[in-house]
């Protein structure tokens, strides 16, 4: 699957760092081509962006072979093994370094026309550029970074080779990088448009940038807390964010692995968040439970253990309660929504399974339900269809154009949060009785 573009990419980058909205990020873009996509990511966190000028001290004579690296602020970073090996002297180093250093200060002049560099000390850095070929760019920038007093380095590129992505994670914090072919051909062939990106267009993105932040700038995010829950005989772990003022609370239903750290449920989470509501990102199985596939598939415990949560986040809260579930967690939240004394406002299935809930569930469901599909997921698709003809609640299937069932096309993520968000929001006020079995239902197309 490629990219349209550079800023296609950086949205999607930007849905897998989703959880660094609010904290104290700096994004770095790599010139030329990095920058592009970093301003998306940027934009997309509310985060400050900068532009990451690094030069690699070549080995004379064989300057691919690269000794080190500088950056700003006098930063330099050695590679003694490979000094050692070609037997560089102090003199050799210097004259390297001078050349390079030139160059750095005269690109930093040009990109950044005067303004004052972001500063890294103490933050997250999240280092962006737009591929990697062998990846000793980004393991300079990283390690320059580092040197420069960064608390955490994010590495984020959109597309880059297995072998250099699992080496640069022994250089970074977390490396983000959502194409990681064991072969990758090159970084061009995995965008549709590949355009020369020119030192003009890297000086206006950042200027762009920097007068958004002097207007706009970024309003503090609701306190989040990690909780553990009783449920079924386990306790789970979450994370709950409650907004002031939140009319409502999600509770996420998550069937495999971990709910809380999954990074499209937190994409979706913060862009509920934004709109007002409270959240509850949620493991409905412990780790050593996760590991058996068995667990994954038993609805009838996913629904106890989602139906405990809710009882205690809307004590928790006093918030009336809603469900977004994805895959096996979609059944579970139809299951648990369908419960005699549910009293659950709606629900958002995302890329579901709600086939596995029981066809008395789906009949006896009375919360709205939105289904959210990807065009080219279609044996879902055509599942979700069949579960949704036993419904009598309101309801209804969106599908998304190009998605494919992990929604990991550019822009598709975005599309299914926004969904969301405006059916909770419609639907915050909902009576918590909507009629009874054999009460014509509400159906929207």
């Amino acid at each position: 699957m490629r990219y349209d573009d550079r800023r296609a990419a950086g949205q999607m980058l930007a849905e897998g760092l989703a959880e660094l909205r609010g904290q104290d990020v700096v994004v770095l873009g790599l010139p030329r081509g990095g920058v592009p996509v970093a301003a998306e990511v940027a934009r997309r966190l509310g985060a400050p962006l900068d532009v990451l000028v690094v030069r690699k001290l070549g080995v004379p004579q064989q300057p691919e072979w690269g000794f080190g690296a500088i950056g700003e602020g006098g930063v330099r970073v050695l590679n003694r093994d490979v000094i050692a090996d070609a037997g560089l002297g102090t003199a050799e180093q210097e004259s390297v370094e001078a050349a390079e250093r030139a160059e750095l200060e005269r690109r930093v002049r040009s990109y950044r026309q005067g303004r004052p560099a972001s500063p890294v000390a103490g933050r997250t850095a999240v280092v962006v550029d737009d591929g990697l070929a062998t990846g000793a760019t980004a393991e300079a920038a990283c390690r320059v970074v580092r040197d420069q007093g960064a608390a955490r380095i994010v590495l984020a590129v959109p597309v880059g080779p297995a072998h250099s992505v699992a080496r640069l994670a022994r250089v970074a914090d977390e490396v983000v990088c959502p194409r990681a072919p064991e072969v990758l051909g090159s970084v061009g062939a995995w965008y549709r448009h590949f355009a020369q990106v020119s030192d003009e267009e890297v000086t206006a993105l950042l200027a762009a940038a920097a007068r958004s932040e002097s207007r706009s700038p970024t309003p503090a995010e609701p306190p989040n807390r990690e909780v553990l829950i009783p449920a079924a005989g386990a306790r789970l772990g979450a994370r709950l964010v409650v907004p002031d003022g939140a009319p409502a609370a999600v509770a996420f239903a998550h069937g495999s692995g971990s709910g809380r750290h999954s990074p499209r449920n937190r994409y979706v989470a913060t862009e509920l968040n934004r709109a007002g509501l409270a959240t509850l990102l949620l493991d409905l199985l412990t780790d050593d439970e996760a590991h058996d596939r068995h667990n994954v598939f038993d609805i009838f415990l996913l629904a106890r253990r989602l139906h405990a949560a809710s009882l205690w986040l809307r004590g928790e809260t006093g918030l009336p309660v809603a469900y977004f579930g994805a895959s096996t967690g979609a059944a579970a939240a139809l299951e648990a929504a369908a419960l005699s004394d549910s009293e659950i406002r709606s629900v958002v299935s995302r890329g579901g399974r709600p086939d596995l809930a029981t066809p008395a569930a789906l009949t006896r469901l009375r919360a709205p339900t939105l289904l959210i599909v990807g065009s080219r997921d279609t044996q879902v698709l055509s599942l979700n269809r069949l579960a949704a003809d036993r419904m009598h609640c309101e309801h209804r299937i969106a599908v998304v154009p190009g998605a494919t069932h992990l929604f990991e096309e550019p822009g598709t993520l975005t599309t299914v949060a926004e969904l969301a968000r405006d059916w909770f929001t419609a639907h915050v006020e909902r009576p918590t009785a909507t009629g009874t079995p054999g009460t014509p239902p509400r159906r929207s197309a």
